[in-house]
């Protein structure tokens, strides 16, 4: 039995936070055509929800094109609930954007009506996240706020005072993904996630160790409280992601 959140979100009847943690699978194409191709060979993989990590498109530059692309993305994903990404270049993104140009986008993908969900970085500036969040409160868009570090595995107070954060903020998700250095970490890591459900954080979570140690917490997570994991696609959108079909596998032992 795993711990559930104590508040659910319903996304496209997607339940996020309930009985059973749900996969994401990330699209990170550059190419256009490649996009669409990436997700209608993707959408037989029957995921959960899909997160499309704009940050990898070669015109993220240009906001109609960008628009354009999420209305055709839209038609071959049908209704499995969409992440819009646009990771800032510090905290993993794959291009750098200026903050101006990126709220212009994140804005312009919710008032579009094609996205469910936006993620966006717990530690940008007031000003942006007022604005993000206005915006998804106006387009009854769902937030993550999240937090992101490649280097190493912070304290378990840290990680859980980083996710109560992110709810007190205005986050219907919060989110955290760190780097292990060792298996320790990854005990940290899971230690903190539980902590965090049992105690403050009431809304949904997502907790992630990358790399190869952190593997098992992508499997395992949700037995400790995280509510989404991310699988690889064509591509991986972060070190240590399995393909679906492991994680189904496995979470079909751990999630009964």
């Amino acid at each position: 039995m795993r711990q559930q959140s104590k508040v659910t979100i319903d996304v496209r009847g997607v339940i996020i936070g309930g009985k059973d943690p749900r996969i994401c699978l990330p699209l990170v194409a550059a190419e256009f055509e490649d996009l669409l191709s990436e997700a209608k060979e993707l959408v037989e993989k029957c995921p959960d929800i899909f997160e499309w990590r704009v940050d990898a498109f070669k015109m993220l530059s240009d906001v109609d094109m960008c628009l354009h692309a999420l209305r055709q993305l839209r038609k071959e994903i049908g209704n499995i609930p969409l992440i819009f990404t646009c990771r800032c270049e510090r905290e993993g993104g794959m291009q750098n954007i200026s903050q101006q140009n990126r709220q212009t986008l994140i804005l312009a993908a919710m008032a579009s009506g094609t996205v469910d969900i936006v993620d966006v970085e717990l530690e940008n500036d007031d000003i942006f996240l007022d604005a993000i969040i206005a915006g998804a409160k106006k387009t009854d868009v769902k937030l993550i706020l999240s937090n992101h570090n490649f280097t190493e595995t912070p304290t378990e107070s840290f990680i859980c005072e980083v996710l109560n954060r992110a709810q007190e903020r205005g986050a219907d998700i919060a989110k955290i993904a760190v780097m292990p250095n060792c298996y320790a970490d990854v005990l940290t890591l899971l230690s903190a996630t539980n902590t965090s459900r049992i105690g403050n954080v009431r809304v949904p979570m997502i907790t992630i160790s990358m790399g190869d140690e952190g593997g098992i917490s992508r499997l395992a997570g949700g037995l400790f409280g995280s509510d989404v994991t991310f699988a690889a696609g064509r591509e991986s959108s972060a070190p240590g992601q399995h393909s679906i079909d492991a994680l189904r596998t496995g979470m079909a032992l751990l999630y009964k």
